[in-house]
């Protein structure tokens, strides 16, 4: 694939979504560091049912930490691997409280020194809150970019430079949320819906697949 049908495949995608954004609920940075913790291996719409009760009454460091392991459990159980994830936040809250004043870091390094935040919820905390231009690989992102060879590669950390490294750089900031809901609403994993794709003319993956009325 080359740079000038890259630049083709955001543009139109920006077009279809000017102001692109995460699906999950939040209103500060603290908020959203908990929700995409409590997101791994969980729909954004399970997390979503669970933080909108429990940051009506604890929504700082402070008071969900001390809100306790057994505290915040209730509050979470219904998000897969509540256990281990309420003992993460927990801890993130101490930490945050002990060495950040409160405050959700801004720099990589930081953030990936809290418990249950890896490089993936550190580029999404860094792009969504920050504004900074991350590309956070989920399983969405990475099959979207293997798929229609946008950027392919065997694991993510591949796929996470290589994307930083393609995609034209006046769309790198909101490129994480295009990819995120093109897979997550078209180019799903099973059946993709490449009859109703704006970018099938453009795709790599397009050829390999028969229109619905062909398909079995």
């Amino acid at each position: 694939m080359n740079q000038e049908i890259r630049r083709e495949i955001f543009a139109r995608l920006k077009q279809a979504n000017p102001h692109p954004t995460t699906e999950l609920e939040y209103t500060t940075p603290f908020e959203l560091l908990i929700a995409v913790i409590l997101s791994a291996q969980a729909t954004d719409v399970s997390v979503n049912k669970a933080t909108r009760k429990l940051f009506a009454v604890a929504s700082t460091p402070g008071k969900i930490y001390a809100l306790g392991v057994e505290g915040l459990t209730p509050y979470i159980q219904t998000i897969g691997l509540y256990r281990n994830k309420a003992k993460n936040v927990i801890a993130t809250c101490s930490i945050l409280l002990e060495q950040h004043g409160g405050i959700v870091p801004r720099e990589r390094a930081a953030l990936e020194a809290l418990p249950g935040v890896g490089r993936k919820t550190a580029n999404v905390v860094l792009n969504t809150a920050f504004g900074e231009p991350t590309i956070a690989v989920d399983t969405h992102i990475f099959r979207v970019a293997n798929r229609i060879g946008l950027a392919p590669g065997k694991n993510v950390d591949v796929v996470e430079h290589k994307l930083m490294k393609v995609i034209p750089q006046e769309y790198l900031l909101d490129a994480h949320h295009w990819l995120i809901l093109h897979g997550r609403y078209t180019c799903m994993a099973r059946s993709p819906h490449c009859w109703n794709c704006m970018i099938a003319d453009l795709c790599e993956y397009k050829s390999k697949t028969p229109p619905p009325d062909k398909a079995i």
